[in-house]
């Protein structure tokens, strides 16, 4: 946990009861990972990061964005770039047939990426970043 009050209050996640950093990381279909952003205090918002980390640019036609739901960035990507986010229920108890497959398909994809929780010293923290973009690449 930073000592500095202001810092504290940026990193620390209400719902995982830890101060943390978040990234945001690009992959191929093949699960290999093509970018690797720095990392944001826990309160910036993943529109905001999403702007600012530099992918957007690098986004091609064909390419295809992936996202959980409540990622709100389909307003910023570029034009005929797709956002996926596995469907959710809504009003009803179940999913249709169509979106449990769209679910299954989007997860098979997104099995490269998973929330990791690790744990460093404050004493640290000033490398942080670069122990992020090793470690993930």
């Amino acid at each position: 946990m930073p000592s500095i009050l202001r810092s504290q209050s940026k990193t620390y996640s209400n719902y995982k009861h830890h101060n943390t950093a978040k990234g945001l990381v690009g992959i191929s279909p093949s699960g290999m990972f093509t970018f690797v952003s720095d990392l944001y205090s826990e309160r910036t918002s993943d529109k905001e990061a999403t702007k600012d980390c530099g992918i957007l640019p690098l986004l091609e036609e064909n390419d295809s964005v992936m996202a959980d739901k409540g990622f709100d960035i389909e307003n910023i990507l570029p034009k005929n770039i797709p956002l996926n986010i596995p469907p959710f229920l809504r009003k009803s108890e179940h999913l249709s047939l169509e979106e449990q497959t769209e679910t299954r398909r989007i997860a098979a994809l997104r099995i490269y990426v998973e929330r990791e929780k690790m744990e460093f010293a404050l004493s640290v923290a000033a490398d942080l970043n670069k122990i992020w973009i090793i470690c993930s690449y």
